[in-house]
C-alpha cells in the first residue's frame, strides 16, 4: 500500500474547531491499489456542523422538541430553551420527570409526542453515551435535523442522522451560534 494517500480538504469554523468538508481518495494504480478517503487512522468521519448546517437549521426550523429539558431554570437546558422561546422558536420540551416546562406541556419521549406538532429539530441534552438513542428517535419522528449541545459528540449517531437525510449540528449550541448569524 506504499504511495497511496488520502487528501482531505478542511473548513476552519473556529480557531479550535477544524470541520471536514469534502473528502477525495487518491490512489496508486500503478501497483493496482485504491483507497477511499477515510480508511485511514481517523477511519470513517461524519461531515456535520458546517456554517451552512447551523445557519440553515437556525433560519429554517421553528420548532424544536429539546430532550433532556429541565425545569430548573439554574440548567442549561432550561436557559437554552428560553432563549430559544425568546427568538421566536416553539420549543417542545421533553423530559420523563416533568409535566410542564416553560408553559408547554411535557413529553416523556419523542415517540410520545404527535406528529401534528411538527417538531423539525430534535436538541439533545442528554450524555454523550445516551444521545444516538435520541438520534434514532429523531429520525424515526421525520425531523429535519438534530442539535447536539457542547460536550454532547457522537460521530455513529451523527452519521446514521446524515444518511437518513438529517441536517446535523454536534457540540454546539444555540446561544453561541445565533449571535453569529447577525454579525
Amino acid at each position: 500500500m506504499a504511495g497511496a494517500t488520502a487528501v482531505m480538504e478542511i473548513q476552519r469554523y473556529e480557531a479550535e474547531t477544524v470541520i471536514p468538508v469534502e473528502m477525495s481518495s487518491r490512489s496508486d494504480r500503478s501497483r493496482g491499489e485504491t483507497h477511499r478517503a477515510g480508511d485511514g487512522i481517523l477511519g470513517r468521519m461524519a461531515v456535520h456542523s458546517s456554517s451552512e448546517a447551523i445557519k440553515q437549521v437556525l433560519t429554517e426550523t421553528r420548532t424544536w422538541a429539546v430532550v433532556g429539558c429541565s425545569p430548573d431554570p439554574r440548567r442549561d437546558s432550561h436557559r437554552i430553551s428560553h432563549l430559544l422561546q425568546s427568538r421566536g422558536f416553539r420549543v417542545i420540551p421533553v423530559n420523563p420527570n416533568a409535566d410542564e416546562v416553560l408553559g408547554e406541556r411535557c413529553y416523556a419521549s419523542l415517540a410520545d409526542i404527535p406528529a401534528s406538532e411538527g417538531v423539525e429539530v430534535v436538541d439533545i441534552f442528554r450524555r454523550a453515551d445516551h444521545a444516538g438513542v435520541h438520534v434514532d428517535e429523531a429520525i424515526a419522528a421525520g425531523a429535519r435535523a438534530v442539535w447536539m449541545q457542547l460536550g454532547v459528540i457522537d460521530e455513529a449517531a451523527a452519521q446514521r442522522a446524515l444518511d437518513a437525510g438529517l441536517l446535523v449540528v454536534m457540540n454546539r449550541c444555540p446561544a453561541i451560534e445565533l449571535p453569529r448569524l447577525v454579525a
